[in-house]
């Protein structure tokens, strides 16, 4: 069985996909990708576990030209190659291959799409229903199978949509690299990286642009720091918000308690010393970090988004706090610092919680669409 995967740009299936193209593997499937080659942005990125890539100039914008160009070259990448499934994903990558592939699905090919957060959601601004929602709507009847990965949007595709609908947890994070290790191992771990036994430290994790608001993490530092004056916040990620936030850090003198990692290709590190996790994202789909940390036995403070809200029920496995209320983000933190017993619980209950996102549960629910006994018709 021969697979296309397509999305805007490589480095989304390089980052979400790999699971599945290890299911496909498996399988004795061959799998193509065809996207826009952005690697040499996203350092330490490699599509090297595919049969073939094609570079597409496809462009996040539906204004750009580049998307007609895009379409051309995929419909020709189609037609000649034969595929049995052709699977797309993110906004345009989805539109434009559905657009290309009309002939091949009419030929007995399979399409699948994955959304990986619909822009229209319970409390969205009221245009993103009247724009995104029916052109959704429209384009699910030029494929055979929709695939979510939030439960609101998997109800609201059952219940409005043209096609099949399955629902799987994420895109999977890997288990093997972030799991929870034991006290002892942690305070080994501090030492080797040159942290103190007692210091406390929090990560944040995003691309750095204005959506993930890091700056609501920096000014709850500056109550942190109040208690734990030592105490570190790590942020991971690179993007056009870097001068502003380091800005930020220095207009609240916190120079010595907050930590710009960069991109950060070895994130389990910093996962496996850390005290909590806070995301302080206006928007999410389904953060990959916040389940990274659940995994690796941390407790998270995050923003209310429909994402976070998917993964953190408040109390239970995680706390979530209003938007852009850095007070009581500190507040949270500060609880879970200072009491080990109710930590702890959290803990346990977020890893129990976050062990259905992993590769293992998610390879199982995509083997399942792909191969499963109502799928057999596609075999």
């Amino acid at each position: 069985m021969k697979v296309l995967l397509t999305a805007t740009v490589q480095s989304h299936i390089c980052q979400f996909h790999k699971p599945l193209v290890e299911v496909l593997h498996a399988h004795g499937c061959e799998v193509h990708v065809a996207a826009r080659n952005n690697l040499a942005e996203k350092n330490g990125l490699k599509l090297d576990f595919v049969e073939k890539v094609f570079d597409i100039p496809f462009s996040r914008s539906p204004k750009s030209k580049d998307n007609l160009k895009a379409e051309k070259m995929l419909k020709q990448i189609i037609n000649e190659g034969n595929y049995d499934v052709i699977h797309c994903n993110t906004p345009m990558g989805g539109i434009v291959t559905r657009i290309a592939a009309k002939q091949a699905r009419k030929n007995g090919a399979r399409l699948i799409y994955t959304a990986h957060g619909f822009h229209f959601y319970e409390g969205s601004p009221k245009k993103n229903w009247m724009i995104y929602y029916p052109i959704e709507k429209y384009f699910s009847r030029k494929n055979d199978t929709l695939i979510t990965i939030t439960h609101e949007d998997y109800r609201l595709a059952k219940k409005k949509f043209h096609c099949q609908v399955e629902h799987i947890h994420g895109v999977g994070v890997d288990e093997k690299r972030y799991f929870p290790v034991s006290k002892e191992e942690k305070l080994r771990l501090r030492k080797k990286m040159g942290f103190g036994e007692n210091q406390k430290l929090l990560l944040c994790v995003g691309e750095l642009l204005p959506n993930k608001n890091q700056k609501m993490a920096i000014r709850a530092m500056r109550k942190i720091v109040k208690r734990y004056p030592d105490a570190i916040l790590f942020i991971a990620g690179n993007g056009p918000e870097k001068e502003n936030l380091e800005h930020e850090i220095k207009q609240c003198g916190l120079e010595n308690n907050v930590i710009m990692l960069g991109y950060c290709t070895h994130l389990q590190d910093y996962q496996h010393i850390i005290d909590v996790l806070v995301a302080c994202s206006y928007r999410e789909g389904l953060p990959l970090n916040i389940v990274e940390s659940m995994l690796s036995g941390n407790p998270v403070v995050a923003s209310i988004n429909r994402g976070h809200k998917e993964l953190i029920h408040d109390g239970e496995n995680g706390y979530l706090v209003s938007r852009d209320d850095s007070e009581t983000m500190a507040d949270r933190v500060l609880e879970l610092l200072a009491d080990n017993q109710k930590a702890d619980r959290i803990q346990k209950q977020a890893y129990e919680f976050a062990l259905d996102y992993s590769f293992t549960s998610v390879k199982k629910e995509l083997e399942d669409i792909y191969f499963g006994d109502k799928n057999a018709k596609w075999l």
